[in-house]
């Protein structure tokens, strides 16, 4: 017996939730960019988020340990009772917040963290209101549940930070998140407590509003900058606030995909829920190099700050030499977010206008060997992200091929 099967039937056809959602535009350029190595051009990448450092010796050794004593299991669904305790003890020591271990989650990074909790809170038309520039994650998280990113610009003017008049303004009925990132990627901008409070204040009046907040850079900041995290500031709101973190940035474990939370009891359990039925429980082993991560010594983060501050300072005043860009001081993470509106216009060597700063960051790839991310990719342009987590002879070579990119431009 034959089937008759008709053109198309038979094809692939991807579900709706996805069908406006691509892959990481920051990936592809780091894959344009590997592949052009790997032809043998001499391609600086500057778009990867991640620390150039190695993750510290006694992680590394907590990991191995945890191995040879045969803890290679799988552990507790959301966190081992180690590890919460770990985190439960990192909240009060840094951030003066008090957390049960049932308040507590652990995942697989921080990103889980977020799909877990929309995933278990937003439904069908929910809105999520996201200040831009944003992760890329942020949006298309949300719409693969269902929800309606909210996206609010917030340029250089604001310092790339949310006012509490533009969040009075985005709130309706529907609001059911606020998503902040404090430092930003991909801005490094930072809320200090009085950027915070105003916020805060506008929360209070709309007890239907929820606040997520990544402080996944915590320890990057700099200069006289004082971190701080919602919760510390407002504890009426601990109902109804998720703190995000991980160890990924600090401690260099990228890798290793670990994120954690702590928030509202109800709502840890309903994360447990999606996660059940997602990934189960993160890497036994790397919970237990998290472990020695938060409890371990943690005094050579202020000498990898200081290495970051050194590169931030290199590349902000190269940028802000180059005519047509105009580049914020970060206070924290280790990107740099230049606005690019100056050189919009210009007529590259072989006669090509460039409009947009997604053409500007394709001119720089194709004849500077330099890989930036446009802001276009985090909802915000004309501007342009470096991560400066590079070495500062890449990164000084870098900004001279820039320079003389920009001056080739008619």
């Amino acid at each position: 017996m034959t089937i008759d099967v008709k053109i198309g039937e038979a094809g692939f056809r991807p579900a709706s939730r996805i069908s406006s959602i691509g892959v990481s535009e920051i990936l592809q350029i780091g894959a344009r960019a590997a592949a052009m190595k790997r032809e043998g051009r001499p391609v600086i990448i500057l778009g990867a988020g991640e620390p150039d450092f190695e993750t510290p010796d006694h992680i590394k050794q907590a990991a191995w340990d945890a191995m040879q004593r045969g803890d290679t299991k799988y552990t507790a669904l959301d966190g081992t009772p180690a590890l919460k305790e770990a985190i439960r003890t990192k909240f009060q020591r840094e951030n003066h917040l008090s957390f049960d271990a049932s308040e507590i989650t652990v995942a697989t990074g921080a990103k889980q963290i977020l799909f877990n909790a929309m995933m278990a809170t937003v439904g069908a038309g929910d809105e999520v209101i996201i200040p831009t520039p944003y992760w890329t994650s942020y949006s298309d998280i949300v719409q693969i549940c269902e929800g309606k990113p909210i996206l609010v610009p917030c340029d250089a003017d604001s310092g790339f930070r949310l006012t509490a008049e533009k969040l009075e303004a985005a709130i309706t009925p529907r609001t059911r998140w606020l998503l902040l990132n404090s430092p930003s990627n991909p801005s490094g901008a930072a809320y200090s407590a009085e950027d915070y409070r105003p916020l805060l204040d506008v929360l209070l009046r709309h007890p239907h509003v929820w606040i997520m907040v990544d402080d996944m850079y915590e320890h990057i900041v700099y200069d006289d900058f004082r971190f701080v995290t919602p919760l510390q500031l407002e504890p009426r709101l601990r109902e109804r606030t998720l703190t995000i973190n991980g160890v990924s940035k600090a401690y260099a474990m990228t890798g290793w995909r670990i994120g954690y939370a702590g928030g509202p009891k109800a709502l840890i359990k309903a994360m447990a829920v999606v996660q059940s039925q997602a990934t189960s429980c993160p890497s036994s082993i790397s919970q237990a190099a998290a472990v020695a991560a938060l409890n371990g010594p943690q005094d050579f983060l202020a000498e990898r700050t200081e290495s970051f501050r050194r590169r931030r300072d290199l590349v902000v005043s190269g940028l802000n030499a180059i005519d047509g860009l105009d580049c914020r001081t970060p206070e924290g993470a280790f990107y740099t977010f230049s606005g690019c509106g100056g050189i919009l216009g210009r007529i590259t060597p072989d006669g090509r206008r460039i409009t947009t700063d997604r053409e500007f960051c394709a001119y720089l790839l194709e004849e500077a060997d330099v890989a930036v991310v446009p802001g276009s990719a985090f909802g915000l342009s004309p501007y342009f992200r470096i991560s400066y987590a590079s070495a500062e002879a890449d990164l000084r070579v870098a900004l001279e091929r820039i320079a003389a990119a920009c001056r080739r431009l008619g």
